[in-house]
Formats: structure tokens, sequence, C-alpha cells
């Protein structure tokens, strides 16, 4: 008899066994051997109850005692890379370099949240003191700070199974905030999910973080998810995966009695502009790099690009000819599951179908999730009549779009949706000729990218992995980097209370020696 896993419960475990199910073997297609439980209702209540329990005492935790439990995390996700690289690769097809680096990934981004907790300043403080003696009224005193908004939902990723899962941004930027999470496990990696899961659980008992601090739910979007999204006690959402989920959950959410925040990364074909200053002694170079950009991780990262314009005549004809050639150097590879195998082949059915549209290449079907590359080519005019073109692909693919007068890349701008990237090749010269362009995309675009490509998000303070819709469900946030915790963090103001009751972030004396804003 199969082994069965249950859901996390705090320190708890769950009892439901009725409804179960199995990950896949990416490769063979096999079913694991493992049998993992669906969560039941009281499982769900039970988990959203502890978290209510421990949300003040989350709350009240110092940044010290809130970054030692991170770094302890850290640690402990460290200790773990050689169990995740025999289990994760079976479930995800993911070899295991990337195992071993998303695992490093992982850790450093719970490390740097970490750091920014020991400075404190993230938190915002400003003061304006109190004017007794002002006319015609007196001015009273008022101090501000972000606070945790509680409870927080987290959606498992499919194609990050460790950055953006169980102790992945999401729940590090929560965490750091102050915020108890419940994660629900993605079916895909449900193994890998339980191993991170114990950790935090150790981690948690091992700082004194109350039980409710975290849980882990294993069950479907439609059923467990939806449960969890409206139970009232949840105050926010993190999610990244296909714009029809993000989207379900943040139609769902708005329609609670009390709405709360959803913030999902969903679709992005991250264009890449070639300007005319684009020398032709790069193209050998270009093409190299786009190659290895679209096709890293069988075109399975959010940020691989989809859609590059380009100049028409010799150049194009050249640039289409060399980046075939590389295409075709590289073989199929797996993708995460069967259902992101058969999206992939939908969407350049679809894309090959439309008007316009002249497929360059095209690997063979292979077996299983097995998926390879596809390069297809059209002009702007016919793109700009047709939105489908527009839509993602997510996989290994690749829309050439070719133009004649690149002034009229400002109509693509105005045509394109929200992207978490727009990157720029060219000269320097070209950003100064095509400013207009250049702040049309800032409109457009969380980041903007000058003569590299858009793969490989680097996890520090500065960096921005949002966008406008569709891009995100929240343009005004990002889900890597210092600025994610800002999603699950609300301003309090604090008028005419005695010095000793405020939060020592607050306090005149300034014991942590914070940078504030003071007046």
């Amino acid at each position: 008899m199969a082994n069965i896993e249950t859901s996390l419960l705090g320190f708890e475990r769950g009892e439901q066994k009725d409804l179960l199910f199995r990950a896949q073997d990416s490769l063979s297609g096999d079913q694991l051997e493992t049998d993992y439980a669906h969560a039941s209702e009281e499982e769900i209540a039970r988990a959203c109850e502890l978290a209510s329990k421990a949300s003040l005492s989350m709350a009240s935790l110092s940044g010290r005692d809130k970054a030692h439990f991170l770094r302890n995390l850290a640690d402990r996700l460290d200790s773990l890379v050689e169990e995740l690289v025999a289990i994760m690769p079976r479930e995800t097809g993911l070899p295991e370099p990337r195992v071993r680096a998303e695992t490093g990934r992982t850790s450093g981004q719970l490390r740097m949240f970490a750091t920014l907790l020991e400075k404190g300043n993230w938190v915002d403080a400003r003061i304006d003191r109190a004017q007794p003696d002002r006319q015609p009224l007196p001015k009273p005193d008022l101090r501000a700070m972000l606070r945790p908004v509680g409870p927080v939902a987290v959606f498992c990723a499919s194609n990050f199974p460790l950055a953006f899962s169980v102790a992945g941004g999401d729940s590090a930027s929560a965490w750091a905030a102050g915020c108890p999470v419940i994660v629900k496990a993605h079916h895909a990696h449900p193994g890998t999910a339980l191993l991170v899961g114990l950790a935090v659980r150790e981690s948690i008992r091992a700082c004194n973080l109350p039980e409710g601090a975290f849980s882990l739910l294993y069950g479907s979007g439609s059923t467990v998810g939806r449960t969890l999204v409206t139970h009232p006690v949840i105050r926010a959402v993190g999610f990244t995966g296909s714009r029809s989920g993000g989207r379900a959950l943040f139609d769902l959410a708005n329609s609670r009695p009390e709405p709360i925040p959803v913030f999902a990364e969903m679709s992005s074909v991250n264009p890449i502009f070639v300007l005319p200053g684009m020398a032709q002694n790069q193209l050998d170079e270009f093409v190299t790099g786009l190659s290895a950009s679209a096709a890293l991780g069988v075109g399975q990262f959010c940020t691989n690009p989809g859609i590059v314009f380009h100049p028409g005549g010799d150049f194009g004809s050249r640039l289409i000819d060399r980046y075939r050639e590389k295409m075709q150097q590289i073989g199929n590879g797996p993708m995460l599951h069967e259902g992101i195998r058969e999206s992939y082949d939908k969407g350049l059915d679809r894309l090959s179908a439309s008007e316009g549209v002249e497929v360059v290449l095209r690997s063979a079907d292979g077996a299983g999730c097995m998926a390879g590359p596809c390069i297809l080519k059209t002009n702007l005019e016919d793109f700009l009549k047709n939105s489908t073109m527009h839509e993602e692909v997510f996989g290994p693919s690749t829309l050439l779009v070719s133009y004649e007068n690149s002034s009229d890349l400002i109509k693509v701008a105005d045509a394109l949706e929200g992207q978490l990237t727009a990157s720029l090749f060219g000269s320097v010269d070209d950003l100064d000729t095509h400013a207009t362009l250049l702040e049309r995309l800032e409109t457009l675009a969380g980041r903007l990218i000058f003569n590299q490509f858009p793969t490989g998000v680097e996890v520090c303070g500065a960096v921005v992995h949002g966008g406008p819709f569709p891009a995100t469900t929240d343009g005004r946030s990002t889900s890597v980097g210092e600025g994610a915790i800002l999603r699950f963090a609300r301003p309090v103001c604090y008028q005419g209370f005695p010095d000793d009751l405020l939060p020592d972030e607050l306090k005149e004396a300034n014991p942590l020696a914070l940078s504030r804003s003071e007046s």
C-alpha cells in the first residue's frame, strides 16, 4: 500500500485521506509512489483558525526575531539540497544544477529579508511632532509606520518549485512583514512542497514562533484554493501562474463581503526591440544570447522573451537565418507537466494559424512532456491587426516581427498589454532617438533592459519583478526583491500617543536608530 501524506496544519497533520492524488514523473509519465490527500473543509478551517490566533503574536515580533527565523530556515533549506536533488527532478523534470541553483536562490531570498529586517528602515517611519501653539488650530502629534496586514494565502508556482513556492519569495516577504502564511501546494510537486514544509515547521518550533505562522494544504485550486481565498481570516493572496488562474483568484477575492488584495504574477511576452543602431557585427552575439534566453528552462521562465521586433530587409533575413541555425541546435526538453506541454502545443497551433504568420522552425513532437523550440515570423502590419499574436505562448517559442520604420514601434507599445520586462538592443544614440518609445515602455513594463536579455532575475533590493495587468494584478508591486515586503504591509498612524506606548520604531529616542522622516 502506498504511503499517504496529509496537509500540515501548524504543528498538526491532517487526517483526511479520502480524496488522493499522485505526482507524475515528468520524463516517463508514470505516477510516483506516494499518495497525497486533499485537505478537507475542516482542515482548511483549522489552518485559518491557527493563522488567526498567531496573527497578533506575529505582528508583535521584533525585526531581530523575524530575521533569526528567516536565517534559521535558510540554513535548513541549504542542508536539504541533496534530498531535494533526489525528489524534485522526478516531479518536475528540472535538472540537478537547476535544483541546486534554485535552492540557493530561495535561501538567499530569506537571508535578504533577514538583513532588511535587521536594518529596520523598511517600515517607513514618519513623525510629525505636535505644535500645540499653532494658529488657528493646534497640530497633534502624528507618527506612522507600516504594519502587517494579517494572514496571507500563498499559491505555489509550477515553474519554480522552491523560489516561488512553500518558502519562496511570497512566503518570505509575508513572514518578514509579520504575517502568518498558509500555503497551497502545487499538484505537480507535492513531495518537494512537503520536504520544504517540514523544514519550515522545524524552524518555527526552533525559533519559538506561534504555531499558526505556517500551514501547508494539499488540494485543487477550484476547491481548496477557493475555500482558502474566501475565508474571512485571509487578508491577502500571493500567486504565480497562468492568467486564467490569477484572474480567477482576483475576481474571487474581490467578490468577498470584505475584498482583499491579490498579488498575482500571470503572463508576459517580454518583448525585445532591436533598434536600427545595432551593428551588423553584433548579430551573431545577439542571436546566440536570444536563443539561450528564449529556450532557457524549456521556455518556462516568466521572463523568457516571446516576441522580437527587428528591422526588415537584409538585416532581418540574416537575423532569421542565423536564429534558425541556433535554435535547431537546441534539442527537446521536458516541460514541467503534461498540462503545460498541451498548452504550449495549443498556443503554437493558434499562433501559426494567424493570418500573416509563417512557421520558420517547429520541432517534432516529443513523447510525454518533451517539447522543443519554435520560431514564427510576421510583419508589423499583420501583428498590429491581430491581438492573438500579442498573447503569451508559455514555452521555447519566438515570434519574429519585422518592421520597416522604427517610428512605427510606438504603435507596438500602444498595442501591447502590460509586461514584466521590455528590452532594447542598439546604440546609446538609439535611446536618444527613440526617447518617446522609451517613455511609453516605462508605462508598459516593470523592468526596462538595455543590451541585455530579460532572463535571470537578480534577487536584490532594487529589482522590480512586476508590471501592469496582465503581467500582474497590481502594477505597483514586485514579487522579487526587498520591495516585495510592501505587498503585505499597510500604513498605521498613531495620533497623540504617550511615547512609552508607541512602537520602538516611532519612539522619540529612536532606540532602533532608524532613518526616519521627521518634522
